[in-house]
Formats: structure tokens, C-alpha cells, sequence
């Protein structure tokens, strides 16, 4: 879906307190098309941990390589070395305060590197605290928030930020299939699968 898609070789940000649930679909969207692990890089030190059975609804949890830096500048060069080496199609960096601009360029020229080392096309994710991001120099940044109705799982998601596209808002519920997609206006609900 072009609305939802997310330039390969860039370096997206997630916030909202849903995030870890937007990556965990975009995951699910790479797998899909490609081979390869998912690199998920998280502080050493945070509590909040992925439940890989938790996943297997979502995306093969098989495929996920989790790295746990004890350092926070650890972290950051982590990504930007996986990005770099091409490796792994999908690179999430769930981190404990927002990276400054040159950090994000660097990742940026890293996933760039990569897609020519490897001939595939890296895309990074990079998970922020707090409600409304602020990672400078994103290609695009993106909000998820419960909005669960006694019916049926549901969630607010929001482009904030994209340099080709404007603010826009969307309703996602549980289907049978996965997340369905409605702007909130539709009368049909959409797949709503991220394209890598």
C-alpha cells in the first residue's frame, strides 16, 4: 500500500506505547517478501523484553536476533554496524532516548552501504520513548496507540512525519488475518500490512 510504505535503505522512527507492536507488524511485512534475520537491538538494562511467543501471531519469532548492549553508545553503534553490513533485511533499534542528527545520517549512509554490499535493501527501525518522537533527520516517523474497543483489539496509528507525505491518521482493528487498515472515513477495511 503505498500510503503505508516505507522507503528501503532509510531509517524510520516508531513511538506511541504501541511501537514495539508496529515493529513487530512491519517484521512480519519484511519476512513475508524476504530471508534473513530480524536484528532487534534493546538496552541490556531495560526491563520490557519481546515475548517471542507473543510474536508468533505477528511474525516468525525464529527469525528474530536479539543483541542487548550493555553500554548506551553501544547501542547505536550496534545498528549502525548491522545497517552496514547488509545482513539482515529489517535492523530495530528499541532505545532509551532519542539519537541526535548525525547519528541518524550515519545510519542512514550505513543501510546505504549495506544494500551495496549485500545487494539487498536494509530498512531501520528506530524505537523512541515517549509519545511523539522527535529523532532528527528520519525519513519518516510514525505513532501507535491502543485503541482497543470491548469487541475487538483496535489501534490509532499516525503518520507524524514523512518527507513525501503529509500528516494523516488511520483506525486499525484486529481482523482475521492480521491488522486491518480504515482511514476514518472507509466504509471497507484495508490490509494493513506495512510495504518494505
Amino acid at each position: 500500500m503505498g500510503e503505508l510504505s516505507l522507503s528501503r535503505m532509510r531509517v524510520h522512527e516508531l513511538c506511541g506505547r504501541a511501537r514495539r507492536t508496529l515493529a513487530a507488524w512491519i517484521a512480519g511485512a519484511v519476512q513475508a517478501e524476504e530471508s534473513g534475520p530480524v536484528i532487534w537491538v534493546a538496552p541490556a538494562w531495560e526491563g520490557e523484553r519481546l515475548f517471542s511467543g507473543g510474536l508468533a501471531q505477528i511474525c516468525a519469532p525464529e527469525r528474530f536476533l536479539f543483541v542487548t548492549p550493555t553500554r548506551a553508545e553501544d547501542i547505536l553503534w550496534t545498528l549502525e554496524e548491522v545497517l552496514r553490513s547488509g545482513a539482515a533485511p529489517l535492523v530495530v533499534g528499541d532505545l532509551p532516548g532519542l539519537p541526535n542528527l548525525t547519528q541518524v545520517r550515519r545510519m542512514h549512509l550505513a543501510a546505504e552501504a549495506g544494500a551495496e554490499a549485500m545487494g539487498g535493501k536494509p530498512l531501520g527501525l528506530l524505537l523512541t520513548p515517549g509519545q511523539e518522537g522527535g529523532a532528527p533527520g528520519v525519513e519518516s516517523r510514525w505513532k501507535l496507540d491502543p485503541a482497543h474497543q470491548p469487541e475487538a483489539a483496535g489501534w490509532a496509528l499516525t503518520r507524524l512525519r514523512a518527507r513525501t507525505a503529509p500528516v494523516e491518521r488511520w483506525q486499525v482493528r484486529q481482523g482475521p488475518n492480521g491488522p486491518e487498515l480504515a482511514a476514518p472515513n472507509a466504509e471497507c477495511p484495508r490490509d494493513a500490512a506495512f510495504s518494505p
